[in-house]
């Protein structure tokens, strides 16, 4: 015992111990500076949906033993109500008018694979650094970022081009199109009015036909020739894209090349699934990120048999179920391969849930909780405030519940700076590291505001007033809700961003969130004595942030939105595209 003590009292021990102590400890700084990152994104799902957010019916084990096992956020927040621009922000971490990926007019996502618009080359995505810093980057599922800009190959806003070295899944996003049973649910109200118009032409032609033949009315054949020709053009015009948007849209890729056209619904989902699994298990070896956007919970709601009538909430709610399942199966092959404890796990939707989206009095869209407003509006929390939870086994505390503003633009420099990048210096980068608040090394948000557009329309303001803790929201534009009182846009499916179906505020509508989540009590300068306070320091704050905004080329305008066949993606020669190349496998 006593040589013992003599050694330890060395002076060349002692140094030694220390040295293997401090090699211990690098090796584990080491292990995490560049984690395996998993980023699982939900569409269409409202926060309410989830049972570690409060729901007590739709059953989510998996999701909930995320949020139980790591750091919950309570007020997570999309840059947009929409899947094109609230995904494009989150890709770049920038508000998605700074990337011309908000809409200036009622097309406010991309509408077909064969648009021109789609995020553009010069943007930076998280992958693009990450794959620069040694990752193995996929996407697997839905991407809604464009395709094509000139060409039906250029493939200028594919993902591959924007930094994953793996693509497989849906370039669109899913719609009731894609399924043959389904009402068609694309540009509804616009087809119906371009049937019209078709029905309307062809009866004034064949009238005017009928009149020349029992000399009724007097109309040369030359005249009649030109009728009927304008009559079927009309029709061609816009049944060439319209007529076949399954084909069109409804398609499913391996990288560049298009596999399945029109893809087979049935077995997506086990795809999507597979795919995932898979590219975990190839890269199990190195640093990789895992970007798995699912298609749940959009409709239709593609949902496989074994789901089909388990939940309390019929179709939607086994939708949901069968993605909570999904969740499990990925952390299932992160727990088989041993990568718990270098993977950083996060869970998130793109906005919040689809309220009017109803067929026959069944309810297809999600539920947003104590939150007024749903997908589509820009300013109530209902259509922006959207689950966060990440995981991250001894690195993040579990159990954490984390109640300050953040939001999806959040994610590029969380994982950026883990990564071992750097984010741009070159342009401006509107989200924040998360690391210091979700390891609780820091007690506020870096965010003192947060802006709320609806298309290029600045709907509403946040405040985070740090030293009080309240949280202020000034609404200057709200939708009007069809019918009064209903809560939504019931009558036109989706509300809008300006014109007559909006109501502009002036002096703007204030709530304090920390007192009133569900914004059912506006404030003034009667009942609030920091009224004009609260409303002047947002104003500054507006004006100071237009003045960051630099005009760029609007990627969601008209033209870029409308269906052009060269740009079509086709696994044959255009205009025969149909294929089933994972049948054949």
């Amino acid at each position: 015992a006593s040589f013992l003590l003599t050694c330890f009292r060395s002076p060349l021990v002692t140094p030694l111990i220390f040295g293997l102590l401090l090699q211990s400890s690098l090796t584990r700084a080491s292990i995490i500076t560049q984690p395996n990152i998993v980023l699982l994104m939900a569409d269409d799902l409202g926060i309410g949906d989830i049972g570690c957010y409060g729901n007590d019916t739709i059953r989510t084990p998996n999701i909930d033993r995320l949020a139980k096992e790591g750091v919950k956020l309570t007020q997570h927040i999309a840059a947009a109500p929409l899947c094109t621009p609230s995904r494009a922000a989150f890709l770049t971490g920038r508000y998605p008018l700074r990337s011309g990926m908000d809409a200036i007019n009622n097309y406010r996502v991309i509408f077909w694979n064969a648009g021109s618009g789609g995020l553009p080359p010069n943007e930076t995505t998280f992958a693009k650094i990450l794959q620069q810093q040694g990752y193995s980057t996929g996407l697997i599922g839905k991407w809604h970022q464009g395709v094509n800009c000139e060409s039906r190959n250029d493939h200028c806003h594919h993902p591959l081009k924007h930094g994953f070295d793996y693509f497989y899944g849906m370039p669109f996003t899913l719609i009731s199109d894609c399924e043959p049973t389904e009402t068609p649910e694309m540009d509804r109200a616009f087809r119906r009015k371009l049937w019209l118009s078709t029905q309307i032409i062809g009866l004034l032609t064949l009238t005017a036909a009928l009149g020349r033949l029992t000399s009724l009315i007097s109309v040369g054949w030359k005249t009649l020739t030109c009728l009927a020709g304008f009559s079927l053009l009309f029709f061609v015009s816009w049944f060439s894209s319209y007529g076949f948007v399954r084909y069109w849209n409804c398609i499913m890729m391996r990288n560049h090349d298009v596999i399945e056209q029109p893809m087979v619904t049935d077995r997506t989902m086990s795809l999507i699934l597979r795919e995932s699994i898979s590219f975990i298990e190839r890269n199990k070896n190195k640093a990789f990120l895992l970007f798995l956007s699912f298609l749940h919970s959009h409709t239709p709601l593609l949902t496989t048999e074994k789901f089909l009538g388990r939940s309390r909430h019929g179709l939607y709610g086994d939708n949901v179920e069968e993605m909570d399942w999904m969740v499990g199966q990925v952390l299932d092959v992160i727990d088989k391969e041993g990568l718990k404890d270098t993977t950083l796990v996060y869970f998130a939707s793109d906005h919040g849930g689809w309220l009017e989206r109803q067929e026959d009095k069944r309810q297809l869209g999600g539920w947003n909780g104590i939150y007024r407003g749903g997908k589509a509006m820009g300013g109530w929390e209902g259509g922006i405030r959207v689950p966060g939870i990440f995981r991250w086994p001894g690195v993040l505390p579990a159990g954490t519940v984390i109640d300050e503003p953040t939001s999806l633009m959040d994610i590029y420099p969380t994982v950026v700076n883990l990564a071992g990048g750097a984010v741009p210096q070159d342009r401006i980068i509107d989200g924040r590291d998360l690391m210091p608040l979700l390891q609780g090394t820091a007690v506020h948000s870096e965010h003192e505001f947060l802006f709320h557009y609806c298309g290029i329309h600045l709907h509403a303001v946040r405040w985070h007033q740090k030293d009080s803790g309240a949280i202020w929201k000034a609404h200057y534009v709200t939708p009007i809700f069809s019918p009064p009182g209903a809560g939504a846009c019931y009558d036109t499916e989706f509300c809008p961003c300006f014109g007559e179906g909006v109501t502009h505020h002036d002096p703007p509508l204030l709530f304090d969130l920390s007192r009133d989540p569900s914004e059912d009590k506006p404030l003034s300068a009667d009942t609030e004595p920091l009224f004009d306070t609260v409303i002047g320091k947002i104003g500054r704050a507006i004006e100071e942030h237009r003045r960051t905004l630099t005009p760029v080329p609007e990627q969601l305008s008209v033209y870029n939105v409308v269906w052009k066949p060269w740009l079509q993606p086709c696994c044959g020669t255009f205009p025969f595209c149909w294929c089933d190349n994972e049948g054949d496998n």
